[in-house]
């Protein structure tokens, strides 16, 4: 896989996951904007000093910088900082973030909105920097950072959660907004162990879940070869997609419309046996009208099939 002359920017890179990937990147060619926010605990370099130049000892070629991603004009100026340094940008990771562990009960909104600004706000605010010079070249590719907390929940995550599942939801837009432009969105559900997980793995865990055995699933969304819309679970060299499901659907008319009648029906409605997949809340709704058609006429559906969405909304 050959990232030569590509132009990537990771953010959170000055350690973990986010080093892992800006090495890996590097070794393979491409030019790393290296992101991180962190300053030196010992009075030696910061992070991403550190990391540029692990990468500048490989023979690779990047630059640090110490950019907020909560700040919206500083993360533009980061971009533009890239483009004029490098004249392009392919490849954005949304890798910064932080945790403020507490349960649901006990949790301050500070601790709430710290995290969503962090994690969600600052993939937004990147994202948002990188998406018109990506349009402009008819290319990218942005990869996200999820969690199975968002996916799945967990416990006193309540704010690491709502950041994860929503950035989920961020994916699944700009896959479709970008799809027509060359731009692949995707995300990656790690699970590793780094200075955000310590004391949660024990010893043979911490060897085991390294950032290193997760990279290179990030590469591969980050390719020229990569999905769109994929979510993508990855921990201890296991890779597994996640998707969002469906149950085929029960359609109610009539005195049958009711709260009991759904719950006579419940194990038909949430029977996933027969799942179906959907490429968006539009074909969502389109195909509840299906099933609406075919319960009462279906040769008529209530939407010509190819009627696009996209149509009423400014691109």
């Amino acid at each position: 896989m050959n990232f030569k002359e590509e132009v990537a920017i990771v953010t959170g890179a000055g350690g973990g996951l986010g080093r892992s990937h800006a090495l890996a990147l590097a070794q393979h060619g491409a030019r790393v904007v290296v992101n991180d926010v962190g300053a030196a605990a010992d009075g030696g370099p910061d992070p991403a000093d550190r990391v540029v130049r692990e990468i500048a000892e490989l023979g690779g070629t990047a630059a640090a910088d110490k950019t907020d991603v909560t700040d919206a004009d500083a993360a533009r100026a980061m971009v533009e900082r890239t483009v004029a340094e490098w004249g392009r940008i392919d490849i954005l990771i949304n890798n910064a973030g932080i945790l403020r562990d507490r349960s649901f009960g006990k949790m301050d909104l500070g601790q709430f909105r710290a995290v969503l600004d962090v994690h969600l706000m600052g993939s937004v605010h990147c994202t948002q920097a990188v998406w018109p010079h990506m349009r402009r070249q008819q290319y990218g590719r942005v990869l996200m950072t999820t969690s199975g907390s968002g996916i799945y929940g967990n416990f006193g995550q309540a704010n690491y959660g709502a950041a994860k599942a929503g950035i989920v939801g961020l994916m699944n837009v700009l896959a479709i907004e970008g799809e027509r432009h060359g731009i692949r969105v995707n995300s990656l559900a790690p699970t590793a162990a780094t200075a955000m997980t310590q004391g949660l793995f024990d010893e043979r865990a911490w060897e085991v879940m390294s950032p290193e055995s997760i990279t290179p699933g990030a590469l591969f969304l980050v390719s020229g070869d990569a999905p769109t819309k994929t979510i993508l679970g990855a921990g201890g060299g296991v890779f597994a997609v996640a998707e969002m499901i469906e149950s085929e659907g029960v359609h109610f008319a009539g005195e049958e419309l009711t709260p009991e009648s759904i719950a006579a029906k419940w194990d038909i409605i949430s029977d996933t046996s027969a799942r179906v997949s959907t490429g968006s809340a539009f074909d969502q709704t389109q195909r509840y009208l299906d099933l609406t058609a075919m319960s009462e006429a279906p040769s008529a559906p209530l939407i010509p099939s190819d009627l696009s969405v996209t149509a009423k909304v400014q691109s």
